[in-house]
């Protein structure tokens, strides 16, 4: 549900989101500016970052997240930081490309890593921040075929932890979201992989591969996950820091 007008808990506050011209990073993005943030759309998609940004009176960032050098140099003066951005790669070990192992930990670890690094002393100058890490159930629990996002997740979980317990003392709190499945593009695309990998229909992959192991059988709105992002980027949240909110319908009480 969206935040009424009266819900303003971030105004005056910057949300600068990856990943935030679509799924996840959009409802969020959306979210923020309904409780009165003023957002920065990044993506690697300009003319989608574009879009929204101006659908939301905010400001778009075409950025590629893979050229980690490019992102070594910045510096970021947003109160709160979304590490949204991700892709996924569905293969046995054996046959996974290092390079796509390579790219993947470079776009979901290293570069939240260079980002939180760009952003820490503006927020700690100012004496707030919230960094918020889109993790998933794979950052407290494994699945087949996917070493290089679950590797990749499991790192991000410990950088949260890690950012958490640097900035306690100066009001900066870094807490993780962990979602099982999102009804997003980056979920839709697996259906083909998982049904090659598995010898199943396409039609059968939610059922009989994605939703197995949760106790509620649906995927997760991206509008759900935004909820709970705009809470830990509040001043009610300010008590919670290195935590991991599983919102994954019951997986991870497996």
């Amino acid at each position: 549900m969206s935040a009424g007008p009266l819900s303003r808990t971030l105004a005056g506050r910057k949300a600068l989101v990856t990943g935030g011209a679509g799924g996840i990073g959009a409802a969020c993005a959306r979210e923020f500016a309904a409780r009165g943030a003023k957002v920065v759309v990044a993506d690697i998609d300009a003319a989608a970052a574009e879009t929204l940004a101006d659908e939301l009176g905010g400001t778009a960032w075409a950025v590629d997240l893979l050229d980690t050098q490019a992102l070594a140099g910045l510096s970021l003066d947003c109160d709160i930081l979304v590490n949204n951005a991700g892709i996924q790669k569905v293969a046995p070990i054996e046959e996974f490309e290092p390079a796509e192992f390579r790219r993947i930990l470079a776009l979901m670890l290293e570069a939240p890593f260079l980002l939180v690094r760009a952003a820490l002393p503006h927020m700690y100058a100012q004496g707030f921040g919230r960094i918020i890490n889109l993790s998933s159930v794979h950052g407290l629990r494994a699945s087949a075929f996917k070493s290089a996002y679950v590797s990749a997740k499991h790192g991000l979980e410990g950088l949260s932890k890690v950012t958490a317990l640097e900035g306690g003392a100066h009001g900066v709190t870094s807490n993780c979201i962990n979602p099982g499945y999102v009804r997003t593009p980056l979920v839709e695309k697996q259906l083909a992989d998982q049904a090659q990998l598995h010898g199943i229909p396409e039609s059968e992959v939610l059922a009989k591969v994605m939703l197995t192991e949760s106790a509620v059988k649906r995927l997760v709105e991206p509008a759900e996950v935004a909820s709970l992002a705009a809470w830990l980027a509040s001043d009610d949240a300010g008590m919670v820091t290195g935590a991991s909110y599983t919102m994954d319908g019951g997986w991870s009480a497996r």
